[in-house]
């Protein structure tokens, strides 16, 4: 193809970017600088001082701002000849569906969260437009060409879930750092400054005597009648470090093979001076006049004299800013208490996090670690490095002017490598075709594994719909019958009677339980998306399946299993053929309505390829 021919393809062509960060910034510069003329940009994303070091397009001026917009007007002073949309909302939200996909060329996505690169493919697939998929952690990154019917989508292959970790390790047993930022995390800072009614493992309990009751475990944690902030944080600190330490000592049997964690006490750590009321002040009265550090910009370092977050603080240091974060958090931002979750860019928290960690695991031989790691551990942060994002940027835009010239067979799925392998730094990969096992672009069914006895449906709704099909608006079918649906144009009499069927066990659903079996389908009307799911009973389930629930693929199934299912499906079909004209409690207008936007099978290909490297 000639150049001014590439040219025109480039200036003609329509893109829709999601995500403006890291990734995103560098694209939207790299697209406008190649000739692209009609960009659409969707991010629901503000400005952050965090983002400063990397999100070139962005100044300290438009912290608090639309990355979107800001995005725009930046490029603009450069491009101002080039059509930009900025979008500051949610992609998942409900203007941007299909129609709205359809219009575009190709899709290019700079996000940092599995579920919204799950909807994005899906509205691709329906929408029949290619998609460049993208990520980057550290020096690592990858870009991926996803074309329905060609290649594999992005959810052909199962993505790594977060790591969780389970209670008993976290509350009694930690042997990794890691372990004591999640408890300082999930623990110590939700329960004195989160929500309050709900249920939380912080205290340690034994079968003895030493057991504190339930009651006085809720309101130890409360700020007590004329009680000065200096005296609760001090309070706090030997409950957490101390008592609850020697608590956990008396079960003896749990130490036997482990080392035994050493309880931390004020006196002890800071001894008779008690120095640490030097760096703290009694219910504010030195911090009146420090009204400019309110909010996550309020930091309790300062106060006690540290300066570097990559520094290697020592427990007395820990022990002053722990004593001095919880005193800020009553003095300073009080109204805030009893609302807060976890930041990463909430200053404050990330100290009180920090140093409630650090203490933790000097109490358990665990390594301590500065505030700069601990901070990345708690968010799950991989630090990013800019010339990743604009490495990987531009590959993004290479493998996009290869599909909008049709060059599919040139397109491939290339990594960005930290070490060079075969003296290359980046590794080109023949793409796969679609995996005919994959339940969104091959439809192939799953198959659930639940306790139908105890399990609900909101259960599925929220934990099996939601979040592992990673549904926006799940509507749940049973044959004909409508048992759930979503959105924001549900009727109120429907939504009411969906309402009152969410909290029934799926074995005593009506007309027809959820039993061994039986199939649901699963869908998503917005995303085009719909999922056959085979229900197996099981009862006895692991600690890590605490839920009672597993999904999997139909490996699952034995054959005894299919044969049911074959029978327990044309018992369904005659079930349902009897109540879809009158039963209010289960068969709604607009379930019949939804029932006529079943998807048709796609045809399944022949099967994978094997992957080739390209050097």
């Amino acid at each position: 193809m000639s150049a001014m021919a590439d040219r025109g393809v480039i200036e003609n062509s329509k893109v829709l970017m999601v995500g403006a960060g890291g990734i995103g910034c560098e694209l939207l510069k790299t697209l406008v600088l190649t000739g692209f003329k009609h960009i659409h940009v969707i991010d629901m994303d503000t400005i952050e001082v965090s983002n400063l070091n990397r999100q070139f397009l962005f100044r300290k001026r438009h912290v608090g701002m639309s990355k979107a917009q800001v995005a725009r007007e930046a490029v603009l002073r450069f491009r101002p000849d080039v059509e930009i949309v900025a979008h500051h909302a949610n992609v998942k939200s409900s203007q941007f569906n299909v129609e709205y996909f359809q219009q575009f060329s190709i899709v290019l996505n700079g996000l940092d969260n599995l579920d919204a690169r799950r909807h994005v493919n899906r509205l691709c697939l329906a929408a029949d437009v290619p998609l460049v998929e993208s990520g980057t952690t550290g020096y690592l990154g990858q870009v991926t060409v996803h074309v329905k019917g060609r290649t594999e989508c992005y959810e052909c292959q199962p993505k790594p879930a977060p790591k969780t970790y389970p209670v008993c390790t976290i509350t009694s047993t930690p042997s990794k750092p890691v372990h004591c930022i999640v408890w300082a995390k999930d623990l110590p800072f939700l329960k004195l400054f989160g929500d309050k009614t709900l249920s939380n493992d912080l205290d340690v309990r034994t079968s003895g005597a030493e057991t504190s009751n339930e009651q006085e475990e809720a309101s130890f944690f409360d700020l007590q009648k004329d009680e000065t902030s200096k005296a609760y944080a001090a309070r706090v600190f030997d409950r957490l470090f101390g008592q609850n330490i020697e608590i956990a000592l008396k079960n003896e049997g749990a130490w036997k093979e482990r080392r035994k964690p050493t309880p931390l006490f004020i006196a002890d750590i800071f001894g008779s001076e008690d120095k640490h009321e030097e760096n703290g002040s009694e219910n504010g009265s030195a911090l009146e006049n420090k009204s400019k550090d309110e909010g996550s910009a309020l930091s309790a370092m300062t106060k006690v004299g540290l300066k570097n977050p990559q520094e290697m603080w020592s427990v007395k240091e820990n022990a002053k800013l722990f004593l001095e974060s919880v005193r800020l958090f009553l003095d300073k931002r009080k109204q805030e208490i009893g609302k807060l979750t976890f930041d990463k860019d909430d200053q404050l928290a990330v100290e009180f996090v920090t140093a409630a960690a650090n203490l933790r695991a000097h109490s358990f031989g665990i390594p301590m670690q500065t505030l700069f790691d601990a901070k990345g551990i708690a968010g799950n942060i991989i630090h990013a490095i800019a010339t990743t994002n604009a490495i990987i940027a531009g590959l993004i835009v290479l493998e996009a002017i290869k599909l909008l010239e049709k060059n599919l067979e040139a397109c491939r799925m290339t990594y960005c490598l930290e070490h060079a392998s075969r003296k290359l730094l980046l590794m080109p990969c023949e793409m796969d075709v679609p995996n005919p096992k994959c339940y969104v672009c091959s439809q192939t069914p799953l198959v659930l594994e639940v306790n139908t006895s105890t399990v609900t449906l909101r259960d599925v709704v929220e934990k099996i719909a939601r979040k592992k099909l990673a549904a926006s608006f799940p509507t749940i079918m049973q044959g004909y019958n409508v048992l759930c649906e979503t959105g924001d144009d549900i009727d109120p009499h429907s939504a009411a009677i969906y309402e009152a069927k969410l909290d029934m066990k799926l074995d005593s659903l009506t007309p027809v339980p959820i039993v061994d079996g039986v199939e649901i389908t699963i869908e998503d009307l917005q995303q085009d998306f719909s999922c056959s799911v085979y229900v197996k009973h099981r009862e006895d389930f692991s600690e890590e399946e605490a839920d009672e629930m597993r999904l999997g693929g139909l490996d699952l199934l034995t054959p005894a299993d299919t044969q049911a299912t074959a029978k327990t499906e044309a018992a369904l079909k005659s079930s349902s053929a009897e109540i879809v004209d009158g039963d209010e409690d289960t068969v709604m207008i607009d379930g019949v309505s939804a029932l006529g936007t079943k998807r048709k099978l796609e045809e399944e290909p022949q099967g994978p390829v094997q992957k080739k490297m390209k050097v």
